[in-house]
């Protein structure tokens, strides 16, 4: 433990020395909540009972965060990491591997944590969104099941960039769609029904309605939505297992 904790208080040191991660992980979705609400803010979102626009997007903007911070982050960092050889001589070292990884997914946790507590409070302080602190346990289960799955896919994803440079866009094509056609962006009553059906596939859907329901309707925890999102972080778990490389793509041609 005392090697995981020396990893992860390194890794935290790296990514806030970091402008670029800190302006996308951080700052980016802080300024997508401020543009949403400030534009649609006196709107009102059919959601069956009807809830005020900032209401709804304090929720989905801290889904954006919770999988920027984990999936996003993760894959874009190893892949440089990676293809730089840093991988490759880290494990020439007498570290564990598995210290390595732990030390990364910690980092993406806590910045998960972060950024829950600090839209939270933006939407408190800015947009007067209730923090519902009656529901704070069914917050962290559903956030903790939501991180180590987008974490696993993270790792996951690594398998199909092959460079760098590819990196940012293989993600950001992959995740950017998959944000407006689950709800985050576009809430429900705008979008047409079979693209819900389509999203409905894939975990980000459903990490939002559990996240969503937990954070505004103040019901139980969503296990079935849950259950989705952690088959679909087992899935990544194999496929890292099975594909993650610590070498660079050059390496083995």
């Amino acid at each position: 433990m005392s090697l995981v904790l020396h990893q992860l208080r390194y890794d935290q040191k790296a990514f806030w020395r970091n402008p670029a991660a800190v302006f996308f992980t951080v700052m980016f979705p802080v300024i997508l909540l401020l543009i949403f609400a400030t534009v649609f803010g006196d709107q009102t979102i059919d959601t069956g009972d009807g809830i005020d626009a900032t209401a709804y997007y304090v929720p989905a903007i801290i889904t954006l965060s919770v999988i920027s911070a984990t999936m996003q982050t993760l894959a874009m960092s190893l892949v440089i990491a990676r293809e730089d050889g840093r991988l490759k001589r880290g494990r020439g070292t007498p570290m564990p591997a598995w210290v390595f990884i732990a030390g990364r997914i910690g980092n993406s946790v806590v910045v998960a944590v972060l950024m829950l507590a600090l839209v939270a409070a933006i939407g408190k302080v800015i947009y007067g969104v209730p923090i519902p602190w009656g529901q704070i346990p069914e917050l962290l289960a559903v956030l903790a099941v939501g991180a180590a799955s987008f974490c696993c896919l993270g790792i996951a994803l690594t398998a199909a960039i092959p460079s760098q440079d590819a990196a940012a866009a293989i993600i950001n094509a992959l995740l950017l769609p998959l944000y407006f056609l689950s709800g985050i962006f576009i809430p429900d009553s705008e979008l047409p029904a079979g693209v819900i059906d389509f999203a409905n596939h894939f975990p980000i859907r459903h990490f939002f309605e559990a996240f969503f329901d937990a954070y505004e309707s103040g019901s139980a925890v969503a296990w079935g939505d849950l259950a989705v999102v952690a088959a679909w972080g087992l899935a990544g778990l194999a496929i890292a297992i099975r594909y993650f490389r610590w070498t660079p793509r050059a390496d083995r041609r």
